[in-house]
């Protein structure tokens, strides 16, 4: 069996890299890799980590390109590798440009497109904008679905997607953390920490406490990402927490977030950072404030309260189960969520102690399995 593997983003490619390697060791299975470095930097970092050398690199990351322009260059120059290498599958995940994009090519092509992390819905087509409908497209593509939990294989139910195509997996983004987190922790890291004063893990509940901030959704630039900005400002101002954010290279991130925080205190402003330093910081914090979709799912995995800076979530499996509660971006509430959690130790340990609903770690050899399974009987 012939399997392409696509992805070209650093959240594409950790939740990919634990399928890429299982394919390689499945000695039944050709399975080249090919990265649209839709991010370059940032991809980079995850390829050596997890040990990746892409078969084909499309190398089509340009300074403040349109999403119409990375479009137009993935059905460019993937298109004639479909046609050279013919694959019986091609897989992608989530629901970027690239991913969409590979989804139409796979279908001009005739060839089967498996959809990983398949089945995420906020049902608003401009939250989070583009991915809600880019995920939604590459479902109407799809051939298999690979839904992480229960929740997102009702979504595709709904939209009569045929039940004998989706197959219930968990996140391999799971699968990636637990790889991850058991290498050493970076020295950068280690000497962050003691700089901060961060206390270990067992000493959490000590008076210093570390706050791990994300934010860089397209749909928070603006006034939404000024008032997290604002929040950052007002609680770093208790002076018992220190507040760590490594800033996305985006310059509609860039700017709001060093004219409002630099130079703060108790505010750390980072590049951003790869893929192991940040599991290893995300480990040793108290509480996580994100507009992430990835650390939505890992962050409850270490058993760390998140606050969700978006009006909606993909997610709410993890509202659900208690281990995220979503907040918006207003000032005020950032703050006063923030601030409770910090406060009242019964409310902080509710959400520490609620099960993560995103997987066992398993999910690539499910992915696997059910290709294998798919394949065998076409061919019988």
């Amino acid at each position: 069996m012939k399997i392409l593997s696509v992805f070209g983003t650093r959240p594409e490619a950790v939740k990919m890299a634990p399928i890429v390697r299982l394919l390689k060791e499945t000695p039944s299975i050709e399975s080249p890799v090919c990265v649209t470095a839709q991010h370059r930097q940032m991809l980079d970092q995850v390829l050596e980590l997890f040990e990746i050398k892409p078969d084909y690199d499309l190398d089509l990351m340009r300074e403040n390109q349109s999403m119409a322009q990375i479009s137009a260059g993935i059905f460019t120059h993937l298109d004639p590798i479909l046609a050279e290498f013919k694959p019986d599958w091609v897989l992608a995940v989530g629901d970027t440009t690239t991913v969409v994009t590979t989804s139409l090519l796979a279908f001009y092509r005739r060839i089967k497109f498996g959809h990983v992390e398949a089945g995420l819905r906020t049902h608003n087509k401009w939250h989070p904008f583009p991915e809600e409908i880019n995920r939604r497209l590459a479902t109407t593509t799809a051939d298999l679905h690979f839904a992480p939990t229960e929740w997102s294989r009702q979504n595709l139910l709904h939209e009569n997607v045929p039940d004998e195509s989706i197959v219930v997996t968990g996140n391999p983004v799971i699968d990636a953390l637990t790889y991850v987190s058991k290498q050493d922790e970076p020295q950068e890291i280690k000497e962050l920490l003691s700089k901060l004063e961060i206390a270990s893990p067992s000493a959490r509940n000590d008076s210093k406490r570390l706050i791990l901030v994300t934010a860089h959704r397209r749909e928070n630039f603006g006034e939404p990402i000024e008032n997290i900005c604002h929040a950052i400002k007002q609680l770093a101002s208790r002076g018992d927490v220190e507040i760590v954010y490594p800033i996305h290279l985006n310059p509609n991130v860039q700017e709001p977030v060093n004219r409002i925080l630099k130079n703060v205190p108790h505010v750390t402003l980072l590049p951003p950072l790869d893929y192991l330093p940040m599991v290893h910081l995300m480990k040793r914090a108290t509480l996580i404030l994100t507009d992430s979709g990835g650390i939505q799912e890992e962050a409850p995995a270490f058993g760390i309260p998140v606050l969700v800076m978006r009006e909606t979530t993909e997610r709410p499996e993890g509202v659900e189960a208690g281990t995220l509660k979503l907040v918006g971006t207003e000032t005020g509430r950032i703050v006063d969520e923030t601030t409770r959690l910090l406060n009242n130790p019964s409310a902080y340990t509710e959400m520490t102690k609620a099960a993560n609903p995103f997987g066992d770690g398993h999910a690539a050899e499910r992915i696997i399995e059910a290709l294998l399974k798919t394949y065998r009987l076409s061919h019988a």
